[in-house]
């Protein structure tokens, strides 16, 4: 059915209503959105990155070896900031900039935590907050498991690149 059809279709209190909310409803900026999100997703990348080489200058960790302190670190910042309500005022501003994954996700385990904590530790902080990171873990699961037999298999085939 077109607009046009349903326009006919509804009463004139309906069509008075939609008039009203059109003319009320807040324009999108999606332009103003992706530039937020552009910024503020590289900004933590880039926090990130400055970790890493502080993490190979400083610590004497290797290119290879310093992603996981550093994912460590971000994840750390992340619940700080989730605990203190700052990560998300910052959300609110940069929209999906701050979906980055390993801020994102801890910013959402963190706020799950944070809201259910009065039902208890087990059924309040840890059944709502993996109610959220549930889906996440399983598909990561699921998805390494896949990649380590396409690998298996294209290493015993002799076509990996590790042979």
């Amino acid at each position: 059915m077109s607009e046009k059809q349903k326009k006919q279709k509804l009463t004139p209190v309906q069509q008075e209503y939609q008039t009203l909310a059109k003319r009320i409803e807040p324009k999108r900026t999606t332009f103003k959105n992706c530039v937020r999100a552009f910024l503020s997703g590289g900004l933590i990348c880039l926090i990130g990155e400055c970790i890493t080489k502080a993490f190979i200058t400083w610590g004497g960790f290797t290119e290879k070896t310093a992603g996981n302190p550093t994912v460590a670190i971000m994840v750390l910042l992340s619940v700080i900031l989730t605990s203190f309500g700052v990560y998300d005022k910052i959300a609110q501003w940069a929209g999906a900039g701050t979906a980055v994954p390993v801020t994102g996700f801890a910013n959402s385990m963190a706020s799950a935590a944070i809201e259910h904590r009065s039902e208890g530790l087990v059924l309040g902080v840890g059944g709502q907050m993996f109610k959220v990171a549930g889906p996440v873990i399983v598909f990561g699961t699921v998805a390494a498991f896949i990649v380590g037999i396409v690998h298996m298999i294209l290493h015993f085939n002799g076509t990996g690149a590790g042979s």
